[in-house]
């Protein structure tokens, strides 16, 4: 006799009427949901966004963590405290120096990677049905989390110049209109996940005086920071208001995502809040990976390693665009990445991303739909390529391939029509400013 399989969330499931109502916002991502396929070595992936870790120097790397191991390994491998190692955060200061900002050891509150810092953030702000501004697409990973508290996102428009001050006013309006609570505005300001633009040093100045004029706090994260292909880094928004705004960082993008450790700087009392929010979520975060990263960091020549990054990723970007101008058809359009890891294509009209993406897959490529990155329904017409992890012959046979897909939908498109799953959804009201493909 075949017993029925329990799905999550299913009648199936005899814990269904169990589960706590946030669970509900609990679904899996579309990123994740593209792993199990993109991995197959026949499948070139643009999907994920795993930083490229060969370009470390894992020989120098294995002496650190041996040393570590063999004269700290006693501490290393110990609870620790809950705000993290004091040393690391010390050496966290100077990094972010680098950006403008200075801090003090006491200010940071290390995490496990930033994506702990954002669900503790989230945490200690949301009630079911508050608000949170994000950028339209935004980051699906932040998505995900809140959703998981239950908020309500409101997505505000962006374009080459990253979120658009105007938007951003008219959103914050709308919302108080509605009787609505408005707890942050999340952001992405360099390099943004997934469109890849920055916003622009003029827009900057604006968007903080917008948020303090209506007493709304900015959530900065900021893990691309350093990693633009052409000029220094870009002062933080963090550096400019110490007080409206918490930064959120990581050195998964800069040293290892395996080692997991991230960063919040925030006001004191959002501070203390998130300290008590970590030591009920993890007790305290790796000592073990802290110390690795502060060994890694005094003992190696971190910023060449970061140089040397910039520099493997910005050959990978230059592969991708080429690769786009030379064999995407008419009628599709593309940001223009100046770092980090993505580049945002748009569609020609009426083809939809989601619906393509199983005819991709046969042709041994993958993206993210761009739907993944709206928590409205949004963004159908456009997907996220990354361009971090292949090689750069990699990724032109992978634009190939893509683009002949593309051609293809667009020849049925002609002879048949547009099939009904490609019909973009109706407007929604949490989308109160276009976003780019929206426009």
């Amino acid at each position: 006799m075949n017993v029925p399989q329990s799905q999550p969330g299913s009648r199936l499931d005899n814990y269904v009427d169990r589960y706590a109502a946030r669970t509900a916002g609990m679904t899996a991502s579309e990123v994740r949901a593209l792993f199990a396929v993109a991995s197959r070595p026949e499948v070139v992936s643009l999907a994920g966004g795993m930083p490229n870790i060969n370009a470390l120097p894992l020989d120098a790397v294995a002496d650190t963590v041996a040393r570590l191991v063999v004269e700290r390994g006693t501490v290393a491998l110990q609870y620790g405290s809950g705000q993290g190692d004091e040393t690391l955060r010390g050496q966290i200061c100077e990094v972010m120096r680098l950006e403008g900002i200075e801090a003090h050891p006491d200010d940071i509150t290390v995490t496990v990677g930033s994506q702990q810092a954002l669900d503790l953030v989230t945490r200690i702000f949301i009630d079911p049905g508050d608000v949170i501004l994000a950028e339209a697409p935004s980051y699906v990973g932040a998505l995900s989390t809140f959703a998981s508290y239950q908020a309500d996102v409101v997505h505000v428009g962006m374009d080459e110049d990253g979120l658009v001050p105007e938007h951003l006013e008219n959103a914050i309006a709308a919302v108080r209109a509605s009787g609505r609570r408005i707890k942050f505005l999340y952001t992405i300001p360099n390099f943004h996940n997934p469109m890849g633009v920055c916003l622009s040093p003029e827009r900057r100045g604006r968007i903080l005086e917008i948020c303090r004029a209506a007493d709304v706090l900015v959530i900065e994260d900021n893990p691309y920071g350093l990693l633009g292909f052409d000029n220094e880094p870009m002062r933080a928004l963090r550096a400019d208001d110490a007080e409206g705004v918490v930064y959120l960082g990581s050195f998964s993008k800069t040293f290892a995502p395996g080692l997991r450790v991230g960063w919040a700087v925030a006001p004191h009392a959002v501070r203390e809040k998130l300290v008590l929010a970590a030591e009920a979520s993890v007790l305290s975060p790796p000592v073990f990976s802290q110390m690795t990263v502060s060994a890694y960091l005094e003992t190696q020549p971190w910023r060449a390693q970061i140089k040397n990054y910039r520099e493997m990723y910005r050959e990978r970007r230059d592969a991708m665009l080429d690769a786009l101008r030379t064999y995407m058809p008419e009628g599709t359009t593309w940001t223009n990445p100046t770092g980090g890891f993505f580049v945002w294509v748009t569609l020609p009209a009426g083809l939809d991303a989601k619906a393509m993406l199983p005819r991709a897959v046969t042709a041994r490529v993958a993206y993210v739909p761009g739907t993944a990155f709206y928590a409205d329904g949004f963004g159908a017409s456009s997907m996220r390529l990354s361009f971090c992890y292949p090689t750069p012959e990699r990724i032109r046979e992978g634009v190939r391939r893509l683009a002949g897909v593309i051609t293809q939908e667009l020849e049925l498109r002609t002879m048949f029509g547009t099939p009904q799953s490609q019909t973009p959804p109706a407007a929604s009201p949490t989308t109160l400013a276009p976003g780019p493909d929206l426009a």
